[in-house]
């Protein structure tokens, strides 16, 4: 773990992304020595410091801090938390903060490698998101609503809890983004209310447009969802897994959603 470019795990009681969740952050995959889409992390990182006022670091010292924690975790799990730093007592941010900087490494998880290709069960959270237009596609470090949620998955056996708005939307996973697949188009939720906009969804809906593949993004109710031929997540780690299973539907057959895993790992190679 790196704080500020410096070895250790200790950040000042004063800081505000303690106080306060006051920040933001960015979870990449790490393979071979290599941040994938580091590029398109620091990109989404200087757009969500820029939503929340946070003097985004500079790319370059990102960069060597990133060298630093891929020389020793070369593989797995990286993340990086960027807050505004140290503060006076009181919600009012200081003007001029310096942001304090958090990397933090951790294995992969051991997923079944058919959750790939045959898909996962699903599960539709009794929780609800709360709408802030302020707030929305920004993954800040207030994530209260989806540790709730991803604890109503205890007992139910599900890789993943979906998220609705109060409107009864489908807004996203607990850790993921969403599309679903009707009669070759591809839909994914409007997240101009709430939910987190990934470089992953980011990098779907790039291969679309390079594809030809009609996609819209607009409000998706659960029941259209039920009637979709297939239904995906994805995220940075995951990279994409079909639901095969969400309450009393049922799906086997995923081939756009292969299609565009398939095309997204070339990538990464």
């Amino acid at each position: 773990m790196l704080v500020n470019g410096v070895p250790g795990n200790t950040i000042s009681i004063r800081d505000r992304g303690l106080l306060y969740g006051d920040g933001v952050f960015r979870t990449l995959r790490a393979s071979g020595g290599k941040a994938l889409h580091w590029p398109l992390h620091y990109l989404k990182l200087q757009h969500d410091c820029a939503k929340l006022g946070i003097n985004c670091p500079d790319e370059a010292l990102l960069c060597a801090e990133l060298d630093q924690v891929l020389a020793q975790h070369p593989d797995g799990i990286v993340k990086l938390i960027v807050t505004r730093g140290e503060g006076a007592r009181g919600y009012t941010p200081s003007a001029g903060a310096i942001a304090t900087r958090i990397w933090d490494c951790s294995p992969m998880p051991d997923y079944p490698a058919d959750w790939m290709t045959r898909g996962i069960k699903a599960h539709v959270c009794n929780l609800r998101l709360s709408a802030q237009p302020r707030l929305a596609c920004v993954k800040h470090l207030n994530r209260l609503e989806n540790v709730l949620a991803a604890a109503e998955l205890h007992g139910v056996q599900a890789a993943e809890g979906l998220l609705l708005d109060a409107g009864g939307h489908l807004i996203e996973g607990t850790r993921s983004n969403l599309f679903l697949v009707l009669q070759g188009r591809l839909f994914t939720p409007d997240l101009s209310r709430c939910g987190v906009a990934g470089i992953q969804r980011g990098r779907v809906m790039a291969w679309a447009l390079q594809h030809g593949i009609p996609l819209q993004v607009r409000d998706i109710a659960l029941e259209e969802a039920l009637q979709a031929d297939e239904f995906f997540i994805v995220n940075s780690i995951i990279g994409l897994w079909p639901i095969r299973e969400l309450g009393e539907r049922h799906w086997n057959h995923f081939p756009l959603a292969t299609q565009i895993r398939l095309d997204l790992e070339q990538q990464d190679a």
